[in-house]
C-alpha cells in the first residue's frame, strides 16, 4: 500500500507562510503532478513528503503510517532532482548500484535490480560508460534508474526535465509515462513541474497550488482533479487563468438576468448582454461577475462582435490574434489557423454561450452546464 495522505499541513519560514492547510490524498499507483506559479510551495511540499524539510504543523502518512518523525531513508521514497547528481568517476552501473551496496544487499540481487532497471530505461548498452559520455537525457534516465532499483513505495520527481532541451523533454516525458504504466501496480509518483504540457500529459491527478503572499486564511491548494476537469471546470478564476497557454480571457460585467440554465451579463453599456451557459439559480440581478473564455473557444469569421488585430503570434500550424475590442481594456486573445487575418484588419467573432465560464466577485466559479 503506497497511499499518501496529507492532513492540515502547514509550512512557515519565520513569519512567512509558504503552505497553508494542505489536505490531499494520493492513491496507490497514481501519477500526481504538483503545479503552480513560482513561490507557491510545490517543491517545498515535495521536500516535506521526502523528509528533507519539516512541516510547521499537520500530518504526513505514507502507506498507512505516520512518517513525520522518520528520516528520509526510513520513508521508503526515492527522489529524482532537477540536477542529476551522478558520480562522474563511476560507471552507469556503479551509479545505479551505489545506494544498494550501502544497504548491504547481496551482489546477485544488486545485479538483478540494476539490470531490470537498465532494461526498462533502455540503458543496457551504456552500463559501462561514465556520465561524461552520456547525453543530458541519458544522464536523467540514469538518475531515474538509480531511484527505481531501490523499489520505493513512492517516487518523487522535482522538475526532472527542466535541464533538457525541447526535443529531449518530449522523449523523456514519453519514457516517464511508459515507466509509470509499468510500475503502476506497486508505486505512486509525485512530480513537480512549472510546465503545463508535462502536467496535462503525464498526470492522473493535478494539484494546483497558489502563492499565499497577501492572502490571509486561504488554503494553498486551489484545485485537485484530473487534467481535463481543471481545464473544462476550473473551481475558481485563479485556476482558469493558470491552466492553458495563453491563459483564459476575462471580461468583467454585471448580471442582467439569471435563469437555471443561463445568465445574461452586461459588459458594456452600448452592447447586447452576453449569454453564459451556466447554472444561474441564486445569482442576483446587478451582481458583479467575470466572464471567461479560452482563446481556442472564440469563434472567428462570423458573429455580432468585431475586433481589430493589434498583434499576431504565429506558431506555424496556428496563430494567436490579439484583438482590440469594446469588451475589455486589454486585447482579447483568439486562436486561429495559420491562414488567419493580417495585422490591422477587423475580425468578426462570437463568444458561444456553451464556451463561456462565469465567476462570482470572489473568484469562485459558477457551475457550467457542460
Amino acid at each position: 500500500m503506497s497511499q499518501i495522505q496529507l492532513t492540515h499541513l502547514q509550512k512557515q519560514f519565520g513569519d512567512t507562510p509558504v503552505l497553508s492547510d494542505v489536505n490531499l490524498t494520493i492513491e496507490k499507483g497514481e501519477f500526481c503532478v504538483f503545479i503552480g506559479p513560482s513561490g507557491c510551495g510545490k517543491s517545498t511540499l515535495l521536500r516535506i513528503i521526502a523528509g528533507l524539510d519539516d512541516p510547521s504543523a499537520g500530518e504526513i502518512q505514507i502507506g498507512g503510517r505516520v512518517v513525520n518523525d522518520l528520516p528520509p531513508a526510513k520513508r521508503d521514497v526515492a527522489m529524482v532532482f532537477q540536477s542529476y547528481a551522478l558520480y562522474p568517476h563511476m560507471t552507469v552501473y556503479e551509479n545505479m548500484a551505489f545506494g544498494l551496496k550501502h544497504l548491504g544487499l547481496p551482489k546477485d540481487e544488486i545485479g538483478q535490480r540494476v539490470q531490470a532497471a537498465a532494461s526498462a530505461l533502455h540503458l543496457d548498452p551504456m552500463l559501462e560508460r561514465k556520465p561524461g559520455a552520456l547525453s543530458g537525457g541519458q544522464r536523467q534516465r540514469v538518475a531515474i534508474g538509480r531511484a527505481i532499483v531501490r523499489k520505493p513505495k513512492v517516487f518523487l520527481f522535482d522538475e526532472p526535465l527542466s535541464n533538457l532541451d525541447a526535443s529531449l523533454r518530449v522523449k523523456t516525458r514519453v519514457e516517464l509515462a511508459r515507466l509509470h504504466r509499468e510500475l503502476q501496480s506497486s508505486t505512486s509518483m509525485i512530480y513537480v513541474t512549472h510546465d503545463q504540457v508535462e502536467a496535462m500529459t503525464l498526470a492522473d491527478k493535478i494539484v494546483l497550488l497558489r502563492p499565499l503572499a497577501g492572502q490571509n486564511g486561504v488554503a494553498s491548494i486551489a484545485q485537485v482533479g484530473d487534467p481535463l476537469t481543471l481545464y473544462h471546470h476550473p473551481a475558481n478564476q485563479f485556476v482558469a487563468g493558470f491552466i492553458g497557454s495563453p491563459g483564459m480571457n476575462f471580461i468583467p460585467g454585471s448580471v442582467t438576468e439569471a435563469a437555471p440554465h443561463q445568465v445574461k451579463v452586461k459588459v458594456n453599456a452600448g452592447m447586447t448582454p452576453l449569454v453564459a451557459g451556466v447554472h444561474g439559480s441564486g445569482l442576483a440581478t446587478g451582481a458583479r461577475v467575470t466572464l471567461g473564455i479560452r482563446p481556442e473557444h472564440v469563434v472567428t469569421g462570423h458573429g455580432d462582435l468585431t475586433g481589430e488585430v493589434v498583434h499576431i503570434e504565429r506558431l506555424g500550424e496556428h496563430a494567436f490574434l490579439h484583438l482590440d475590442t469594446p469588451l475589455l481594456d486589454q486585447p482579447l486573445v483568439v486562436k486561429v489557423d495559420h491562414h488567419g487575418p493580417s495585422l490591422g484588419s477587423r475580425v468578426p467573432f462570437a463568444l458561444p454561450a456553451a464556451a463561456l465560464h462565469l465567476f462570482h466577485a470572489d473568484g469562485t466559479a459558477v457551475p457550467r452546464l457542460q
